[in-house]
């Protein structure tokens, strides 16, 4: 799974500023909202998906107080838009792969900006599963070893012990790999461990590698491209095969 390096571009992203942080909490507590309606559920340990997505919160610090507050609006009968799940798949320069997961409460503005952003930086939106089948979901946990210098076998054999699939050495962190619904056992043995997690979440991974773009063109391109759909409200995901 080598080239798996878009964290390290999300987070010098995310944590540049606190209005990255925001929008990031603000992400996660739509996701957070839909899976409490979808799950009918506002306990963890009966809705699976909201265990999965306060996981990814609290990997990301998205304070208890706001996460209780979150779930507490979802089953409240407050103003709670109607979020819905839609996936748009296409290409970007260079025949780089994208899947752009979103939650809206407007699917035409939705699909109108995302189609925009590909028309507008070289790409071209395609229909369903164009792109998504050389792609698995997968769990990614992430764990920082920035300041840590960590033993690489031992935490490798406690990512196992705790129930992982794969592990993988990276610039200042460790990714882990797990199926999609042990991201919350496997974060939680790790943490229990004392590791710090950047990041957990389910993924989509590319089957086959990832794509070195040489072009400079392509290259600022694909960059401003993806930067525009992270910047979208609408926008949850991004995932792409390009060798960052």
């Amino acid at each position: 799974m080598s080239g798996h390096s878009k964290w390290h571009n999300i987070q010098k992203t995310k944590g540049a500023a606190d209005a990255k942080r925001a929008q990031a909490f603000t992400k996660i507590a739509r996701e957070m909202i839909v899976a409490v309606k979808e799950g009918g559920s506002g306990d963890p340990a009966n809705n699976s998906r909201l265990a999965t997505v306060i996981a990814k919160a609290k990997a990301a610090n998205m304070p208890n107080d706001n996460i209780k507050r979150t779930i507490d609006k979802a089953l409240g009968s407050g103003d709670t838009a109607n979020y819905e799940r839609v996936t748009y798949e296409g290409y970007g320069p260079g025949g780089v792969a994208i899947i752009v997961e979103a939650m809206t409460d407007n699917r035409n503005r939705t699909a109108s900006e995302v189609r925009h952003y590909f028309d507008k930086y070289g790409g071209n939106l395609g229909a369903a599963n164009c792109v998504s089948w050389s792609f698995d979901r997968k769990g990614v946990i992430v764990i920082d070893n920035e300041d840590e210098d960590l033993d690489e076998d031992a935490v490798m054999m406690d990512a196992l012990d705790a129930g992982a699939d794969d592990f993988e050495p990276d610039e200042g962190i460790f990714n882990v790999y797990c199926q999609p619904d042990a991201v919350v056992t496997v974060s939680e043995a790790l943490t229990a461990k004392g590791y710090s997690l950047l990041s957990a979440q389910d993924e989509m991974i590319p089957q086959n590698g990832y794509i070195k773009l040489t072009d400079e063109g392509d290259i600022k391109n694909i960059s401003k491209m993806i930067e525009m759909f992270e910047d979208n409200d609408d926008v949850q995901n991004v995932y792409h095969n390009w060798e960052e």
